[in-house]
């Protein structure tokens, strides 16, 4: 599938919340920065605007037993 009609696509096929929200004035440009948005993070999903991503290991993580209130 070319970009044209990937972007096409999704533009055509809006989200249910999307719809809800009263879709868009310019669907393409939004389809656009959405595909844009999400072929970043499947790339680098540290890179994208806004994400972080914490790895701790399971020596790092706290028991039940050890939680006070």
């Amino acid at each position: 599938m070319s970009e044209t009609d990937r972007v096409d696509q999704r533009a055509a096929d809006l989200l249910p919340e999307e719809r809800s929200a009263g879709g868009s004035a310019d669907p393409k440009a939004q389809a656009e920065a959405i595909l844009a948005e999400s072929d970043q993070r499947e790339e680098a999903p540290g890179a994208a605007p806004g994400t972080f991503l914490e790895h701790r290991s399971s020596q790092q993580t706290v028991t039940p037993g050890d939680v006070t209130r």
